[in-house]
């Protein structure tokens, strides 16, 4: 269970990377950069993203869970969704289910793909066997789901509101949680999964569209579609990943043995301004996540408490991909009070240095190691090299990666070289049981993936 979810934590990345365009969109269409048919029409497009996560979710998640990205299981996430969608609004026209609908279909979609995409039929069936089986097996399970989403879900709903109305009467504490737990996910890579719960499904928001009532879920929708109370949950990402982190950074270099400085330099100027201009933030987290989980630990506890003072300084910024710098220009006039980021940022980084400082002076973890200066560098990095570490050709089951991992599937974990990993330009490396392995590489991990899977299926050619 714990390997599947994270399978589904890794496949909802596909629909997410969609959001930035959107965001950007819904941005240039404001009114006050173009205006006339220009901004009508910017932000008519990114309403048509967001009016529609649902399918897209559907969509992204099958592709994502299915065996080589098949676009047979993104056919069938989207039939799933329709189908669904038009059965429990047929049933229950008040039920709003948002993206669970598009994950839940998701989900089967890419599990049933996996299960039935080599099907054998008999001869006289055989048009709708293999890759044609699983839409049709799709569809009837979208009939099944549908009918009992209109009969049942509006308990689940009535929970959702519940936890809701708990999370906001808890205030500044609820978000302090959050922000906490987000972080300790990290390692697991389950953090988008409690995200998709934040930032797409709780608490709604009505408005119209194109003279058409509509509403919003999830923090993240709310903001785009103009809700000001909106931005909670992603306004004190800003401080922690634009100052926060950085500062924890420099903190580490001058930390490091002056003899090891040139190379923890080299390393940390890259990973804590990717997290400042981008928001990026797993190549940094991973170097120290480990090494000194007491710095982890006080990461999280750091951030939650900047998302609790983001909301007590009722600062309401969102973001459509993450809480860097390129975000935080992009987003200014939406949001309410962004300056306040600013001074919010700096004392947070004041924080995260002085801590991290005064922390790493007690507990004198080995980052960086003069011995180690043999690390390649991954841009010359054969995929070769990847294939060995991971016990070669024959122990890799399934190769992915989202945004900042490699994500394999393998026979035998017994065979892996983790050293191997770490020379090759890893910043971590997580196995989390005997038949699958996490490689933080960066930015760079999916070109890393697709370079091995090329080279794989070239060997079995």
């Amino acid at each position: 269970m714990f390997s599947f979810l994270q399978k589904i934590g890794k496949a909802l990345m596909t629909p997410i990377a969609v959001l930035p365009v959107a965001a950007l969109l819904l941005r240039l269409g404001f009114g006050d950069i173009f205006d006339g048919q220009i901004a009508m029409i910017m932000k008519t497009a990114g309403e048509s993203i967001f009016s529609n996560l649902d399918l897209i979710f559907g969509i992204g998640i099958a592709y994502g869970l299915a065996k080589n990205n098949d676009g047979t299981a993104a056919l069938s996430g989207a039939v799933g969704v329709l189908v669904a969608k038009a059965v429990y609004l047929g049933i229950d026209p008040n039920l709003k289910m948002g993206v669970f609908v598009g994950i839940i279909m998701g989900v089967i979609a890419g599990t049933l793909y996996n299960r039935f995409y080599n099907i054998k039929l008999p001869e006289y069936l055989g048009f709708f066997g293999g890759k044609r089986f699983v839409p049709i097996v799709t569809t009837i399970s979208a009939l099944v789901v549908g009918v009992l989403a209109g009969e049942y879900w509006n308990y689940a709903q009535s929970a959702i509101d519940m936890f809701s109305r708990v999370i906001v009467g808890l205030g500044e504490f609820g978000t302090f949680i959050y922000g906490t737990i987000n972080r300790l996910l990290i390692p697991l890579g389950l953090h988008h999964i409690l995200n998709s719960v934040f930032w797409f499904q709780l608490g709604d928001f009505s408005y119209v569209k194109d003279g058409v009532p509509a509403v919003a879920n999830g923090d993240l929708h709310r903001f785009f579609a103009g809700d000001k109370s909106a931005g909670f949950y992603m306004s004190g990402f800003y401080p922690v990943m634009m100052f926060g982190l950085p500062s924890m950074a420099l903190a580490i270099y001058l930390r490091t043995p002056k003899e090891n400085r040139k190379r923890a330099g080299a390393i940390l100027a890259g990973v804590a301004f990717t997290s400042f201009l981008t928001g990026i933030t797993e190549p940094l987290e991973f170097l120290f996540m480990f090494v000194a989980p007491a710095l982890f630990l006080l990461h999280a506890l750091l951030t939650g408490l900047s998302l609790a003072v983001a909301q007590i300084l009722d600062i309401h910024a969102g973001f459509g991909f993450s809480a860097g710098l390129i975000d935080y220009i992009i987003n200014y006039k939406l949001a309410t009070n962004p300056i306040l980021i600013l001074p919010l940022g700096i004392g947070i980084g004041l924080l995260y240095f002085i801590l991290s400082y005064i922390l790493l002076g007690y507990i004198k973890p080995n980052f960086f190691d003069t011995k180690d200066e043999n690390r390649d560098v991954l841009d010359n990095t054969d995929a070769q090299a990847f294939i060995d570490a991971l016990g070669g050709a024959g122990n890799i089951v399934d190769t992915s990666a989202c945004i900042t991992r490699l994500r394999m599937s393998v026979k035998d974990s017994s065979k892996l070289n983790k050293e191997s990993f770490m020379r090759l330009g890893a910043s971590g490396v997580i196995i989390p049981d005997d038949k699958s392995i996490q490689i933080v590489l960066g930015a760079k991990a999916e070109a890393v993936a697709e370079t091995i899977k090329d080279k794989l299926s070239h060997k079995g050619s």
